[in-house]
């Protein structure tokens, strides 16, 4: 217990959980935007049972948009950092069914990374435990130091900025750009460097308060 409130109270572990949520926030941004543009999320010429399963769901029309906008909420809710939690809960759901989908059919480098995402989301949920812990037994969980360390207010307005430069850069591009290597003759390869500047700008204007 003593380690737990020690690192409630680092500054270090806020900075990490905020921007954490960020990054988690963002990897559904592409995923949803494809999908609520109705954009297919797989080559044509790309074979195998996932790559198959993939042009079957975008055949499906209603729910591939659907299941798009619950990912670009999700997103939005990751990164407003009031609401994290909900959003954490909900990104555990959609990665498990992800992960499990990856590695039933051997799409090993995706399921190895959606595996990780799938256990930052489940850290994210115990890093805020009295967020979700009435759904499990009526008894509170032990208090946890208050103090947050950050300005999630000023946070909450660089995930807003991400999401809206990656949305922003996704319409000037002309579509939603996937990042597949070192890319540099594409401006799109430079729209994720981009994005970077804002949680570093937002740190070092936190520090100058």
């Amino acid at each position: 217990m003593f380690g737990w409130r020690r690192l409630r109270r680092a500054r270090a572990a806020h900075l990490f959980v905020v921007n954490l949520r960020i990054v988690l926030g963002f990897a559904f941004l592409p995923a949803g935007l494809k999908k609520v543009l109705g954009q297919p999320f797989t080559d044509p010429d790309v074979v195998g049972v996932f790559h198959d399963f993939l042009r079957a769901f975008h055949a499906t029309g209603g729910f591939y948009r659907f299941v798009g906008a619950v990912q670009i909420a999700v997103a939005l809710l990751l990164m407003t950092q009031r609401f994290a939690s909900l959003g954490a809960l909900l990104a555990l759901v959609l990665f498990t069914a992800i992960a499990a989908l990856c590695w039933s059919t051997g799409a090993w480098f995706t399921a190895v990374m959606v595996t990780l995402m799938m256990a930052a989301a489940g850290l994210l949920l115990a890093w805020d435990p009295a967020a979700w812990w009435g759904l499990l037994r009526r008894v509170p969980p032990p208090e946890a130091p208050t103090e947050t360390r950050v300005d999630e207010a000023l946070w909450a307005r660089a995930g807003a900025a991400v999401a809206a430069g990656y949305g922003l850069s996704s319409a000037l591009l002309g579509g939603v750009y996937r990042p597949r290597g070192f890319e540099p003759t594409s401006l799109g390869f430079w729209v994720l460097p981009a994005l970077l500047v804002i949680p570093l700008a937002t740190w070092w204007l936190e520090r100058r308060r």
